[in-house]
């Protein structure tokens, strides 16, 4: 049973590769099919159903969606997965946010508990909002270095 003409035939007229064809394996029909060495014999078979293209195979995914939520539930996340430094997996605008919202706080916590005066508050607040404190440590220093902090504590 040498169907190659045939499957070639069929995958040009049906648009297909080659590997989808599928031709009925019944004994019966053998010889009908071999006959059949023309476009126009092989459209007829295609008519009648015995040539017939095999539906496209896809990979099913479940893997992948149990792997997903598996991931949102933070497991398979450990260092041995990581690529690259943490910085590089964590959005910068998160990382701002972060940093200025706690900058924010403690300029609050001061100006409420009245260790600086509300202009104070204002310049390090415009100079936190112009990127000038790396964290809140660079803040601390350099509140320090000018005596903005007297009564302060560190707790």
């Amino acid at each position: 049973m040498d169907y190659r003409l045939q499957k070639r035939l069929a995958a040009e007229i049906l648009g297909v590769g080659e590997s989808r064809i599928w031709i009925d394996p019944d004994p019966e029909l053998r010889e009908e099919i071999e006959g059949a060495v023309t476009k126009a014999d092989v459209r007829s078979l295609i008519k009648r159903g015995i040539i017939d293209v095999e539906p496209k195979k896809g990979n099913a995914g479940y893997s992948g969606k149990v792997r997903r939520l598996q991931r949102r539930k933070g497991r398979r996340r450990g260092p041995g997965r990581r690529k690259g430094v943490s910085t590089a997996r964590l959005d910068p605008k998160e990382a701002w946010m972060a940093r200025i919202r706690k900058i924010r706080r403690y300029l609050q916590y001061l100006r409420d508990k009245g260790v600086i005066d509300r202009r104070t508050y204002r310049r390090l607040y415009m100079l936190a909002k112009g990127g000038t404190f790396r964290d809140l440590a660079s803040l601390k220093r350099y509140m320090a270095d000018r005596g903005i902090l007297r009564e302060e504590r560190t707790s």
